[in-house]
């Protein structure tokens, strides 16, 4: 998570200030399969816009039923995981980034989401809200249909997808340094173990 952070363009693509079709230029004069990925995400965001063009209600209303949903409705809950408070450390981490620095990588944004939604059962609408008062980077198009492929009402063939908080930030934080850099009273923990403080003897 700490590594995939570098580019750090996307508030530029939100306001003009860079082409996508200049920054696919470039990063294709690179070599590996690092270009291909970061094109790709390119794509979705473009793809995204045009999703939008065709549904403006994008941001209020499911584009797609998900079936007999019964949100939650939990003040407390909901609290807790604006303020990072939630006690599972990625998530809390991925909230506590997005208020200190007005970003927060794609995939902290999907696990912070996944986590509201299908953990806690809450409607999408308000962590949508929330990650609009707080990115620099929080575009309708975007921020609206990532949060709706989350919670299974956007452009998904997979409405009951879950995110497993633990095994994520076991992939995409082996070793905890993003989880300590934003959960500083976790820093005495080592290793991978910082992401299931409760089972530190």
């Amino acid at each position: 998570l700490v590594q995939a952070q570098l580019s750090r363009l996307s508030p530029f693509l939100r306001f003009g200030c860079v082409s996508p079709l200049a920054l696919a230029n470039a990063v294709r004069k690179l070599d590996g399969s690092g270009p291909d990925a970061f094109v790709r995400q390119l794509c979705w965001r473009d793809f995204y816009y045009q999703v939008t063009a065709a549904f403006p209600k994008i941001s209020t209303e499911a584009y797609r039923s998900s079936g007999d949903v019964n949100w939650r409705s939990d003040q407390d809950a909901l609290q807790h995981w604006m303020d990072g408070l939630t006690g599972v450390p990625v998530v809390d981490a991925g909230m506590r980034q997005m208020r200190a620095e007005g970003y927060m990588h794609n995939r902290a944004r999907l696990i912070t989401a996944a986590f509201l939604i299908k953990h806690l059962g809450i409607d999408w609408r308000p962590g949508l809200q929330w990650f609009f008062r707080w990115l620099n980077d929080g575009d309708v198009a975007n921020n609206s249909g990532n949060w709706q492929w989350v919670a299974g009402t956007g452009n998904d063939t997979k409405p009951y997808r879950r995110f497993n908080p633990i095994r994520q930030a076991e992939r995409f934080d082996p070793d905890g340094v993003y989880v300590r850099r934003y959960v500083p009273e976790l820093f005495p923990i080592q290793g991978k173990a910082v992401h299931q403080p409760w089972r530190v003897p």
